[in-house]
Parts: C-alpha cells; structure tokens; sequence
C-alpha cells in the first residue's frame, strides 16, 4: 500500500521535489503510461491544495484526448492550438493563467474553474500530453507551481 502525505507546512520548492519523488517511485519500472499517468492524477490530487482538476490529456492522432484525471467530468477532445490545452500542445510552452476569463478561446470544462496551469509533456522533441490543473481561485499558480510541474513532467515523459 502507498501512502504519500505531504506536509502542509513544506515551502512550494520542497513540495513539488517531493511530489517527484512520489511520481519515481510510482512509475518506475511500470511500463503503462496511463497506469502511470492515473497514479500521478491521483499524488497530484493529494499534493496539491486548492485545485479542483488535475490530469493529463494525451496526445492522440494530432488532438488532445482526455487522459487519467482527478476532478469533475471534462472535456473529452481539445485541439491543438485551442484553449489552454491547446495552446500548451501547440508551443510545446507552459502555460501560466491567472485568469480563464481573460484567456481568448478558454474551454470551459468547469465553470468553478478560475485559474489554470497547462505544462507539456516532451518526449523526442514531441509533445505527447499535457498535465494539467485547475483552481477555483484566481492567480492560484505562480512560477514555482510551473517550475514545479515542469520538473514532473520531465522525469514522466519517458513513462507515459
């Protein structure tokens, strides 16, 4: 049985170092990406405070497709090149939003949702997925959180 618990007290830095470290140890050696990508849904659901979406859309025929997630239901095909996602997917950039309202072309999967940060998932110079994550709050992630989920999604490219 696994049982990763984070401290709340831990500074962001230490947090996403050691929400890494619960992604290794629950992806090495598994070689199903969306077993993989459905533990990880789930440490990002328990790590993270204050979201309500955390997943990953995969990279399907050259359109996002809904992957493992923790959250309300969610939009099942997002292309390339539209909302957050899509955006994520297109520039093979993060994406930083601290207001859906402001962001042109925003899919709203889950009116709740305020801010958003979209990180691509690169493997061989290829975006094969995306994470991503939800709040309620407006401005909830800053650059530490990317920094962070950069750093995750990094160490699950080759396992996914």
């Amino acid at each position: 049985m696994y049982d990763f618990r984070p401290d709340a007290a831990l500074a962001k830095p230490e947090l996403y170092r050691q929400l890494t470290a619960a992604a290794t140890a629950l992806t090495e050696g598994e070689p199903d990406g969306v077993a993989n990508m459905a533990n990880v849904a789930a440490l990002m659901g328990e790590y993270l405070a204050d979201i309500n979406w955390a997943g990953f859309y995969r990279m399907v025929e050259g359109e996002l497709v809904l992957g493992p997630f923790v959250g309300r239901p969610a939009c099942i095909r997002i292309p390339v090149g539209q909302g957050v996602c899509g955006a994520a997917a297109a520039s093979g950039e993060t994406q930083l939003v601290e207001d859906v309202s402001a962001f042109p072309g925003h899919i709203a999967c889950d009116a709740a949702s305020r801010s958003e940060l979209v990180v691509p998932v690169v493997r061989d110079g290829a975006v094969v997925a995306v994470i991503d994550l939800d709040s309620p709050s407006i401005a909830r992630f800053d650059r530490e959180d990317a920094a962070g989920i950069e750093a995750l999604a990094e160490v699950l490219a080759a396992r996914i």
